[in-house]
């Protein structure tokens, strides 16, 4: 029985399928990546907020909480319109209404 080693990612030669992947000119973050991280990042200060000011910097939390549900419920919620909007991020996951009327 062999033991195969495996290469690191940066070593691996690409696969005939990964082509398209490789055209793709979306470079940064993708859009999942950035809603996560503010979203993160909303919810510790709101959290830092609620035990050094006041108790009632928890309903942000829970407007945070209710904007990830809705972003995986209909894919989009009011933070990814506003970040596709501004800063033109693509969604890694779902397909934008423009992208499927090219296809």
């Amino acid at each position: 029985m062999s033991v195969t080693q495996v290469k690191p990612h940066s070593l691996v030669a690409p696969r005939e399928n990964d082509a398209a992947q490789c055209e793709s000119p979306q470079h940064g973050w993708p859009l999942e990546r950035v809603l996560f991280a503010l979203a993160g990042t909303v919810t510790l200060v709101s959290a830092a907020l609620a035990a050094a000011v006041s108790p009632w910097f928890l309903l942000l939390s829970a407007f945070v909480g209710v904007n990830q549900w809705l972003y995986v419920a209909f894919g989009a919620c009011p933070s990814s319109i506003l970040l596709r909007r501004t800063f033109g991020l693509h969604s890694a996951i779902y397909e934008s209404p423009r992208r499927e009327m090219e296809a």
